[in-house]
């Protein structure tokens, strides 16, 4: 299909100047044909045919009559704006009221006297039904095909009509293609002032972000605007309405679902909140709101917006006025009244006075013209799209194109055109508005492939510049001389997740909250374990409870106090059996923050094992070791589930990195290795709250809560080379290994490696297919036999090799990480200092997205 232009609006006028009344499908439309009468002329010119049937300005009808059914009858809200709906729908494409009637799906008691209602009601759809134009006028009509068969009921017997387009094609302008809405807004906001307000318009979704972004930018730099924000979008109204809502929300209701209120009201809540119940939130700052939601019960909506409008310093007189329409101002503000009035506010739009002065913001799915100079259009995407209504009544393929013909006007209006997209969001592309199916000619999935131009902040900047490009600030970076387990882990995954990491504060958590009150019992266990007994675990449990019952519901304590009972006795239990050394080889360290049981029972904790925090600028690495058991072994407690030693090594992997990458083990072993080279050395995870149900049912067993990792300060192939593996191999080998091996010298095993090299995997299929495993096998058969349990054993032998190889670290590994930590380094200053930027994807690729915290912010692409 050709994309047709849309005929100049004084070309439009020269057509139809001559014509005593004419006809169009658009109030905006009109205004802008009235606006070009340069001629006397009386009564109306350009008009729609509600507007010219009415006498009046067009009214929301659907509204009117919902109030009007509300008043007369004792329906359910939805159920009766669900019936004026079809009614009026239904009226719309059929031409009468009673069409509604023939399709008996739709018919019910509501359906049928609300019928009855709305005949009576004195509509622009009752007065376009009985209104005829004179047959002695000169008429025109433009667009007659935009027209519903209603609309069409009231046109004279004979007419000309004019096609809105020419046949000349639209110079569609180019897409200019932004990294955020943020950055689409801020283009807008600098072309706009006070003094051409009058000559811009913006079109957007009024649903999408944009439609608050530019009101709020618009406001915040002074310059007038009018058509964006309704009645339910006055931040006053949503904040009261949500107050409502929040007193029902019960008793599970966050913090951070009540942020816009909070701030409207002034209260300044730290992030770290947001996850708090905020029936147990115990700061004085919400008070007023939690006796407020207290107190809900008792409170008419009279009452409860009184209450509001003293707290907020405010009066909303507007919002009183429409409680009083609906007739529940004086009603009690219960949970259902809430819920009916938001579904009215959701629904129908309340009529705002407003002063038409300024830019002119109009709704993508409502307009079809804009008649101002200068047109910024804002999104582009499928949100712009419009769903034919799924009633019988409705002819979806004229509805369709109907729509169509609306979005072709739309992009044309104005003497110059903006198209401002973004092409993904979140990650993903973003899809552009369905018709340009079919006005475009071209191939294409998202706004680059089409002709577009890129605006994003460049380092390397091209001659693309124009007015929409922005330069980098210039301000110093501050380099990065360390980087802890989690951190490169996040960079690792997704470079720009960890850039917004580092920018996004996120809200406490009950998870956060648990596992530091488990460490701290367990720091304050090693120091004071004569202490400790069933008495202050009770007080203990008690303490986690209160600590993190804002962040979860009351119907969940018992199971809670079992599992933190549970994980108390698991740690008592370990370190009794496991009791660290006192730590006299460790230089003297400060103490690493508080501890809240140290503080309960006002005992310290300053054993020098404990909560050890580092630094190491020589390698570039940072952590906090939970426990210093011995020289060669490190302990770290992990709430979370156990992980096998091979997933740790695996997870552990640099080239490519794991589809989940952690370095913990690795990075702190690459620390201890610097103090103590030449030893081997352990990490265990110590998952305290592994065996729950086990200490339940009084079966534990601790050697299911650990796992360890071992680091050997030799190669893989001296380690597997040397007569200590080999001895191994002989006395814990599985049973053919053990028969086989205990029947040939440590001098025989050692010259396989001579004559062939070992392999670098922990694939066994592939180490006993290897010349490895070949030269393994034959040598063994000729010293020992050519039997079959020979062949097994030395099967078992190379099975146990890449199992090692698997479960555990060794010194060419974590010189490997050495040179993967400096690597990261120094890319990762490259890009703060903004030689580059934060991709979205890691080195291995794609992120994992499980893992990515701040998934909303990411961009795909170098954008």
């Amino acid at each position: 299909m050709s994309f047709p232009r849309a005929k100049p609006i004084d070309d439009l006028y020269e057509e139809v100047a001559g014509y005593d009344l004419v006809v169009v499908p658009d109030a905006p439309l009109a205004s802008a044909l009235n606006r070009r009468i340069d001629r006397p002329h009386l009564g109306s010119f350009a008009v729609t045919p509600r507007r010219l049937a009415a006498g009046r300005r067009e009214e929301s009808e659907d509204r009117v009559a919902f109030l009007e059914l509300v008043d007369r009858t004792d329906f359910d809200w939805k159920r009766g704006a669900y019936a004026i709906g079809n009614i009026l729908q239904c009226w719309e494409h059929r031409g009468r009221l009673e069409a509604i009637l023939d399709y008996d799906t739709y018919v019910d008691d509501a359906t049928r006297q609300a019928v009855e209602y709305v005949a009576d009601l004195d509509t622009t759809s009752r007065r376009l039904t009985d209104f005829r134009i004179d047959d002695d006028r000169d008429v025109a009509v433009v667009g007659e095909d935009q027209l519903t068969q209603l609309e069409r009921s009231i046109l004279p017997a004979e007419y000309d009509t004019f096609d809105p387009f020419d046949d000349r094609a639209f110079d569609r302008p180019p897409f200019h293609v932004f990294d955020s809405a943020t950055a689409i807004v801020e283009t807008v906001v600098d072309a706009v002032t006070e003094e051409n307000a009058d000559d811009v318009a913006v079109v957007l979704d009024q649903g999408s972000e944009f439609s608050t972004l530019v009101e709020s930018a618009l406001e915040a730099e002074g310059v007038p605007f009018y058509g964006g924000p309704g009645f339910v979008d006055d931040p006053d109204h949503r904040a009261f309405v949500q107050l409502l809502r929040a007193a029902h929300g019960g008793t599970d209701t966050r913090v951070g679902e009540i942020r816009p209120l909070l701030t409207r009201l002034g209260v300044s809540v730290a992030v770290e909140h947001d996850e708090k119940r905020l029936s147990e939130f115990d700061e004085g700052e919400l008070d007023w709101v939690v006796e407020f939601c207290d107190g809900i019960a008792d409170r008419t909506f009279g009452e409860a917006l009184s209450a509001f409008e003293e707290r907020a310093d405010c009066q909303l007189s507007a919002f009183r006025d429409e409680l009083e329409t609906l007739g529940i101002v004086d009603a009690p503000a219960t949970e259902q009244a809430v819920d009916e009035l938001v579904f009215y506010l959701r629904s129908y739009e309340v009529p705002v006075d407003r002063e038409n002065n300024g830019v002119l913001l109009a709704d993508a799915k409502s307009a079809a013209f804009v008649d101002r100079a200068v047109v910024f259009y804002l999104g582009l995407d499928e949100d712009w799209t419009q769903s034919a209504p799924r009633r019988p009544w409705v002819d979806r393929d004229a509805q369709y194109t109907r729509n169509l013909r609306q979005f072709q006007l739309l992009l044309q209006s104005g003497a110059k055109q903006y198209y401002l997209v973004q092409d993904s969001k979140g990650g993903s592309p973003v899809t552009p508005c369905l018709y340009f199916e079919e006005l475009i000619e071209e191939s294409f999935e998202r706004f680059s492939d089409l002709e577009s131009r890129s605006h994003a902040r460049r380092f390397d900047r091209g001659d693309d510049g124009g007015a929409f490009e922005r330069e980098p600030v210039d301000a110093t970076p501050v380099e990065v001389s360390t980087v802890s387990q989690s951190s490169l882990g996040t960079y690792v995954n997704s470079p720009r997740d960890h850039f917004f990491s580092r920018l996004v504060d996120g809200p406490d958590r009950d998870y956060f909250r648990e596992g530091n009150l488990f460490h701290d019992f367990a720091e304050f266990y090693v120091t004071h374990p004569d202490f400790v007994d069933d008495g202050v675990i009770d007080e203990v449990v008690d303490h986690m409870l209160a600590e993190t019952r804002p962040f979860v519901r009351s119907v969940e304590e018992a199971t809670r106090r079992t599992k933190y009972r549970a994980g108390l006795e698991t740690i008592v239990a370990y370190f009794a059996e496991n009791a660290p050394v006192d730590g006299e080889f460790l230089t003297a360290t400060s103490d690493w923050g508080s501890n809240a049981f140290a503080e309960r029972f006002d005992m310290p904790v300053d054993s020098p094992v404990t909560e050890r925090w580092f630094e190491n600028e020589e390698l570039g690495l940072k952590g906090k070791i939970d426990l210093i058991h011995s020289p060669t072994r490190l302990v770290d407690h992990k709430s979370g589930r156990r992980k096998s030693a091979a997933r740790v090594v695996t997870n552990s992997a640099l080239a490519p990195p794991s589809d989940s990458p952690n370095f913990q083990a690795l990075l702190y072993l690459a620390h201890w290795r610097s103090q103590y080279p030449d030893q081997e050395l352990e990490f265990t995870f110590f998952h305290f709250l592994e065996t729950v149900d086990d200490v339940v049912a009084g079966e534990a067993d601790l050697d299911d809560a650990l796992t360890t990792v071992s680091y050997f300060p030799v190669s893989f192939e001296q380690h597997a080379r040397s007569e200590a593996f080999f001895e191994d191999l002989v006395e814990d080998g599985a049973n053919d290994c053990r028969k086989t091996l205990s029947q040939v010298d440590y001098e025989d095993y050692a010259a396989v490696f001579d004559e062939a090299a070992l392999p670098e995997t922990t694939d066994s299929d592939e180490l006993i297919e290897s010349p490895f495993g070949e030269t393994l096998i034959t040598r063994t058969k000729a010293r020992v036999g050519d039997y079959k349990y020979v062949e097994s054993g030395c099967e078992q032998a190379m099975r146990q090799l890449a199992r090692v190889r698997g479960r555990a670290f060794f010194e060419d590994d974590l010189d490997a990480f050495e040179t993967f930590v400096a690597e990261r380094l120094a890319e990762l200053n490259r890009r703060r200092a903004g030689e580059e930027r934060f991709p979205v994807e890691g080195i291995g690729g794609e992120p994992n997205y499980r893992y990515v915290d701040n998934r909303d912010l990411l961009l795909e692409g170098d954008r």
